[in-house]
């Protein structure tokens, strides 16, 4: 493909002419484009995202546009977050191999990326709300968040390839935006996108009128802007999670940024609460009480996982500039309370960070499947006012919750609640 100065959409129609003669492409899909066949299959929020099928196989091309697909061109947004996708997905994939999909052609100019057709996965939301059950989910995302926490850290990196790094993606600010908006502070005011189910109303006033749980949510927003941490995904939630019975892969990074090392796992959690709040909404009473409590299971067992790889890396890949060995173990020192502490300070972010995007998701701009797909709203709501409970109580208790039992005891709590 010759290099195009000015960027240009994809269409089904086009994309054969322009991505025809590349051969990290054609090589998995056959050397004769109009032999492709092209499907447009994003239901994202953001991007164009294609299937391209040809000689048997298949590739994903996805393309930024240069506004936010869910609301249109008045809200503009910069092709370049292509180019940050790109760079995740490089060291993710270093750090963790085999956790995404695989890269073949990137052009930063059109901001298309096409990369491995993950095949037959399946988004997690949809299996989460199908009822399905996935083998391996706990310890493949338990590993992946440990693994790119500590691995794109002070703790492993070289400092000053850490701190090009954090240069790097600072020019990320416009997703940064984003999140610092729709998650941390939309949520807590009538903020002009924001919409929710009809009957909420009266739960979305006592916590908007919270101002302990307000200023909260701005000290872990302080958090998410100053901490600097390591490369986060940015937006782990269970649509950027595919899945078959037994493999998980993890897509979607744009909101790659640096910031707290809870952040990734926290949202992660959040999301399979939101799925757990939700199930009344999809599943029939038989196997209900079976499926809420396999979803608690793979929160304990993702959370166990997460801190025993952590625990592993800590043990033997500690070689950047934090808590060296140098200053430890070689003087004949133990290093296990400086480990305890830097868990216990990932867990209780992860903890705030949970409540918070179980509050995004109700009342924010970009809602959950898990809920909205529920038609009877007035179930939906009776629902979400479970979800957005414990919400609160996440952030406003998340020193003293301090082990995933406790979390998933007090999911059960909630789950029992009957509100008016």
């Amino acid at each position: 493909m010759n290099k195009q100065t000015d960027y240009e959409p994809l269409t089904i129609k086009n994309l054969p002419t322009r991505l025809g003669r590349i051969q990290t492409i054609s090589r998995h899909i056959g050397q004769d484009p109009s032999q492709w066949t092209v499907t447009e299959v994003g239901d994202g929020n953001l991007n164009l995202v294609f299937v391209v099928t040809g000689g048997g196989s298949s590739v994903i091309v996805k393309q930024a546009l240069p506004y936010v697909r869910l609301v249109g061109d008045s809200w503009p947004l910069p092709l370049s977050r292509s180019f940050f996708e790109h760079e995740v997905l490089l060291r993710q994939a270093e750090r963790d191999p085999g956790s995404v999909p695989e890269i073949y052609h990137f052009d930063r100019d059109q901001a298309i990326i096409a990369m491995e057709m993950l095949t037959p996965h399946v988004i997690l939301r949809k299996k989460l709300i199908a009822g399905d059950l996935i083998d391996g989910l706990a310890e493949r995302l338990g590993e992946f968040c440990a693994r790119t926490a500590f691995r794109g850290s002070d703790l492993s990196l070289k400092t000053s390839d850490k701190k090009k790094d954090v240069a790097l993606f600072q020019g990320n600010a416009a997703l940064m935006g984003i999140t610092e908006n729709l998650i941390f502070t939309d949520p807590y005011f009538d903020a002009k996108m924001n919409h929710h189910t009809d009957g909420l109303g009266a739960v979305v006033d006592e916590l908007r009128e919270d101002v302990e749980l307000k200023c909260e949510v701005q000290k872990m927003l302080l958090k998410f802007t100053a901490n600097a941490e390591t490369l986060l995904h940015g937006d782990l939630h269970s649509g950027s999670v595919m899945c078959t019975a037994s493999d998980t892969k993890v897509i979607d990074p744009e909101f790659g940024f640096y910031g707290p090392m809870g952040f990734d796992l926290g949202m992660l959690i959040s999301n399979y609460l939101m799925a757990y709040f939700s199930q009344p909404g999809h599943r029939s009473e038989n196997d209900l009480k079976d499926y809420q409590a396999w979803i608690l299971l793979v929160i304990e067992e993702t959370c166990s996982v997460f801190e025993n790889e952590f625990r592993h890396l800590w043990n033997t890949e500690r070689t950047g500039i934090l808590f060296p060995k140098s200053l430890f173990e070689d003087q004949g020192h133990s290093s296990k309370i400086a480990l305890k502490n830097m868990l216990a300070q990932i867990w209780e972010d992860a903890v705030g960070i949970c409540g918070i995007e179980m509050h995004r998701r109700v009342l924010s701009l970009a809602h959950n499947a898990d809920f909205e797909d529920i038609e009877d709203t007035q179930i939906r709501a009776s629902l979400e006012v479970r979800n957005l409970m414990m919400g609160r109580d996440l952030v406003l208790q998340r020193k003293s919750i301090q082990s995933a039992l406790d979390l998933t005891s007090l999911a059960k709590r909630y789950n029992s609640e009957t509100y008016p």
